[in-house]
């Protein structure tokens, strides 16, 4: 096998798109390697082959070991990695950007600098979530406030769906066996939701600590993403888990959310409420695509071509 190093980097071009992704791999006591272009897990029951360019987020489970190698070609193809455990989560690595426009980082910024862009797509995040609700001249203090109503309403509701006792959200960071199993495969389903949101927002080139309702974190826009598919997905797939068992909630809660993101492709949706957030009304294409490669100067007029000499009044080629 060849070394990474006699390896270019691969192309956005070469790169399989966001959306068209597994959600997540999750991998547990094995040794993780590198063969050509796809990832080995190797234990006692054999070895076997994953395509990297095809992974969204690789979760590295108790028991596993993974090489230098394997790490270069996940980061080259853009994957996610977590280390997760049933103490938590933890986002230890990335790939890089799919995306060789900075236009939805730049949207991002300049929404969130501006307070009152910000609580606009405060107020569009809500109405993803809630649609049977008009957050129209809400105030943040009044978005929680209902944000916080419908979370414990869909806690109770899916509760008496499935016939399982509640008595709150419950979870102490650290320790995942201090809650009940539907607490703890909430858990499970958040740290789920967690990977492939931050994953996606990694690979599409925005910022993860610019959120628009959570602040003040490395993560916030994360969290933000997470939160608009906690209660069609996570909640009630974990009260289902934890109705069916209280043994293994963890391992179940999150087979069953790879098995229903992957069916409903929740990696293409998450991609297109991103740029529906941050570039609603763009137009002549999508400026945000994997084949979008264009460096401009900035002026005092605006956007000027790159590979110029801008001395004096005259334009010169310039090698770069």
């Amino acid at each position: 096998m060849a070394t990474a190093g006699r390896r270019g980097a691969s192309s956005p071009r070469e790169l399989t798109r966001m959306g068209d992704r597994i959600s997540f791999v999750y991998l547990e006591r094995c040794i993780v390697h590198r063969e050509d272009n796809a990832i080995t897990a190797e234990d006692a029951d054999g070895i076997i082959h994953i395509p990297a360019a095809t992974i969204g987020t690789l979760l590295l489970g108790p028991g596993t070991r993974v090489t230098h190698q394997a790490m270069a070609v996940l980061a080259d193809c853009g994957a996610g990695v977590v280390w997760v455990g049933e103490r938590g989560v933890r986002f230890y690595s990335g790939g890089r950007s799919l995306n060789r426009s900075s236009a939805l980082v730049e949207a991002q910024a300049a929404k969130w600098a501006n307070r009152r862009t910000r609580l606009e797509v405060a107020r569009e995040m809500y109405r993803m979530r809630f649609p049977d609700e008009n957050p129209d001249g809400l105030t943040r203090h009044e978005l929680l406030g209902r944000e916080g109503r419908r979370v414990k309403e869909c806690y109770r509701a899916h509760a008496a769906r499935v016939g399982v006792p509640w008595n709150g959200r419950i979870y102490t960071p650290g320790s995942f066996d201090s809650g009940d199993p539907v607490n703890q495969a909430i858990t499970a389903a958040a740290q789920c939701m967690y990977g492939i949101a931050q994953t996606t927002i990694h690979a599409l080139g925005c910022a993860p600590g610019l959120g628009f309702i959570h602040s003040g974190h490395e993560l916030a826009f994360v969290l933000d993403i997470a939160d608009l598919y906690k209660t069609e997905i996570a909640i009630p797939i974990a009260f289902d888990v934890a109705a069916e068992s209280p043994e293994d909630v963890g391992p179940r809660t999150r087979r069953a959310i790879r098995d229903h993101v992957n069916e409903i492709n929740l990696l293409r949706r998450c991609v297109n409420d991103i740029k529906h957030l941050l570039l609603p009304d763009a137009e002549g294409g999508d400026p945000t695509g994997d084949d979008y490669d264009r460096v401009t100067l900035q002026s005092d007029h605006g956007e000027v071509a790159s590979g110029r000499n801008y001395a004096g009044h005259d334009f010169y080629e310039v090698e770069w």
